[in-house]
C-alpha cells in the first residue's frame, strides 16, 4: 500500500524528471550558484534564516569585498537582468534568536535597499512559531528543499575535518562542522514548490505573485548527476491552525504511515527527537518480534544553551522509551564526532524506511513540527528495483561518511552481517559514531521535560502546558492502540 495520499499524508504529487540530494553545504552552495546564474525569469526563496554576507565558495580568508558573497550575487544578478524577479521571503525571528545571528536576516532588509532585490521578513506565523520552510526555486524549472540555510556558519563538506579553515565567518572565527541534506527536483515538482512558495509569499506580504512566463532553459547544475529519473516526488506540509480553521499536519500523518509500512529498516536523521507520538509508534515496531531496525542519528549536544535546556531533555525521556522497548536489540541512538572527537551537528531531517521510501525536508521529530511551526518536505517512494538500489545508495552514503567510509562499504557490511545495526557495530570501530546517552533526570529537567517546555504541539496548547502533556500522552496513547495503516485521527483539531 502506498504512504503517499494527497490530501491525507501529503499535499500533491508530482513528476521530477530528474532528482538529487545534496550532502553538505558544500555541495549546496554550489548547486545553488550554478543554478541562480542560469536563471532567466525568476528566483524565489524561502527561508528560516538568511544571511546576505554567506560565501558560496569560501576559502578560509574573509576580506572586505568577497565576490562569492550571496548577498553580492543576487544583487548583480537583478541589475544585471532585469527580466529577473529576485524575491526572498524569510522568517522574521524573535530577537533572541536574531541575536545569535548578529540580527540578521533582520539586516538583511537593509542590505538590499535600493537593489532590484525583493527581500521580505514573514511574520504571519502564530506569536511564538517560526516559518521554518526552506525552499529555492529558480524560473519553475528548478527547486531545492531541505533542511539548509544559506547562512554563514552552515558551510562544510562530508568530511568534517576538525580544522577547516573554510568554515570561517565574517568576524574571522569560525564555526563547528555541520551537517545537512537538500534535495533537488525539476520538472512538475519543481512547478508545484514554486506554487507553495508563491502561496506562502501572499501570506505573509498579501501580494499575489504570478508563475513566471517561460523562457526555457535548464538550470540543472551541469556537475550534479540525477540519482533518480522520471519519478513522482510527493510535497509535504505542516501549517498552523491560525487564520485558519485547521491545522496542516501532511508530514505528522506521513512520519507515521512509514514508520507503521516500514518491513526492514527506519533510518532517521534529525536534529530534535521530542515526540511523544513518533517514539511510541517506533517503539510499537521495535516490540514486534519480526519488525524493523530502527537507527537515529542526530546531534551528541544542542550548540544552544535553550535547546540543551529543551530539546536535549525532552530527547531523553524518548531515548529511555525506545531503549526499553527495545527488547530485540534492533535498536541504536547514536551521535557523530570528527575524527578528533569534536560534535558535529546534525542539522539534516532525513527519514529512510527500508530502500523504498526516502524523505528530505525541513521537518524535525519535535512537537513544533507537527502543527506549530510551518514546514515542508519531499517523499519518494520507488518500487522499481534500479530505484531502490539509488535509496539504499543515499541511505548507505550518509551513514558511512559519519565513519569515514564510503557507502559499498556500508553496503558491503549490511549484506555480510545481516542489518545495519550490526554492521554498525562492525564498522565503527574508531567511534566516530558515539551511543546518545540520556541525560539524568533533575527536578527542573525533570519538568521542562514532561511539559515538552518551549515544543508546543499547535497552537491550542502553545501557553498551556496543562493542555500540551495531556495531548501529547492522548496521542501516545492512540498510537499505542492503533492497528497497522489506521489512518491518523487528531482528537485535538
Amino acid at each position: 500500500m502506498t504512504v503517499l495520499r494527497p490530501g491525507d499524508t501529503c499535499w500533491r504529487i508530482a513528476r521530477a524528471g530528474r532528482s538529487a540530494v545534496l550532502i553538505d553545504n558544500q555541495a549546496y552552495f554550489a548547486a545553488v550558484f550554478a543554478a541562480i546564474m542560469s536563471a532567466r525569469r525568476s528566483i524565489l526563496m524561502l527561508g528560516w534564516g538568511f544571511d546576505p554576507r554567506t560565501r558560496m565558495f569560501p576559502d578560509g580568508y574573509e576580506g572586505p569585498d568577497d565576490p562569492d558573497e550571496i548577498g553580492r550575487i543576487l544583487v548583480e544578478l537583478a541589475a544585471a537582468r532585469p527580466e529577473l524577479d529576485v524575491r526572498l521571503l524569510i522568517w522574521k525571528s524573535a530577537l533572541p534568536i536574531a541575536a545569535s545571528q548578529e540580527f540578521f536576516p533582520h539586516k538583511a532588509r537593509r542590505w538590499f535597499e535600493g537593489t532590484p532585490v525583493k527581500f521580505r521578513l514573514d511574520d504571519a506565523v502564530p506569536f511564538g512559531a517560526c516559518h521554518h520552510q526552506k525552499v529555492l526555486v529558480v524560473d519553475d524549472r528548478l527547486a531545492f528543499c531541505g533542511g539548509g540555510d544559506i547562512s554563514v556558519d552552515r558551510w562544510d563538506t562530508p568530511a568534517h575535518l576538525d580544522a577547516d579553515r573554510r568554515r570561517i565567518m565574517p568576524r574571522h572565527d569560525f564555526h563547528p562542522p555541520r551537517h545537512e541534506v537538500m534535495m533537488l527536483v525539476d520538472g512538475e515538482a519543481a512547478r508545484a514548490l514554486g506554487d507553495l512558495a508563491r502561496d506562502r509569499w501572499a501570506r505573509a506580504t498579501g501580494e499575489m505573485l504570478q508563475p513566471p512566463p517561460d523562457a526555457g532553459g535548464d538550470p540543472w547544475p551541469d556537475h550534479v548527476p540525477p540519482h533518480l529519473l522520471d519519478v513522482d516526488v510527493a510535497i509535504a506540509r505542516t501549517e498552523p491552525a491560525w487564520r485558519r480553521p485547521r491545522a496542516t499536519d501532511e508530514i505528522r500523518r506521513l512520519t507515521l504511515a512509514s514508520i507503521f509500512e516500514a518491513k526492514n529498516l527506519i533510518y532517521l536523521e534529525n536534529q530534535y527527537f521530542t515526540s511523544p507520538w513518533v517514539a511510541e509508534a517506533l517503539a510499537h515496531r521495535l516490540a514486534e518480534p519480526q519488525g524493523p531496525e530502527v537507527v537515529l542519528i542526530s546531534t551528541g549536544r544542542a550548540p544552544s544553551w535553550f535547546d540543551q535546556l529543551t530539546m536535549d531533555r525532552a530527547r531523553s525521556i524518548m531515548i529511555w522509551r525506545l531503549k526499553a522497548a527495545d527488547i530485540y536489540g534492533r535498536f541504536r541512538a547514536l551521535w557523530p564526532s570528527t575524527l578528533g572527537g569534536e560534535c558535529i551537528i546534525v542539522h539534516s531531517k532525513v527519514s529512510i524506511f527500508d530502500d523504498r521510501i526516502a524523505r528530505v525536508g525541513s521537518a524535525n521529530l519535535n512537537n513544533r513540527s507537527g502543527g506549530f511551526d510551518t514546514e515542508c518536505e519531499l517523499a519518494v517512494e520507488v518500487d522499481a528495483p534500479e530505484a531502490q538500489a539509488q535509496v539504499a545508495a543515499f541511505r548507505d552514503r550518509l551513514v558511512g561518511h559519519f565513519m569515514g567510509l564510503t557507502g559499498d562499504a556500508v553496503a558491503k557490511a549490511r549484506a555480510e552481517f545481516g542489518g545495519l545495526v550490526a554492521a554498525l557495530d562492525v564498522l565503527n570501530r574508531e567511534g566516530r559514531l558515539k551511543p546518545i546517552e540520556p541525560h539524568a533526570a533533575t527536578p527542573v529537567g525533570d519538568f521542562i521535560a514532561r511539559y515538552h517546555i518551549g515544543d508546543p504541539a499547535g497552537v491550542a496548547d502553545a501557553w498551556r502546558l496543562g493542555r500540551r502533556r495531556e495531548r501529547l500522552f492522548a496521542e501516545a496513547r492512540r498510537v499505542a492502540l492503533e492497528r497497522h495503516g489506521a489512518t491518523w485521527e487528531d482528537p485535538q483539531r
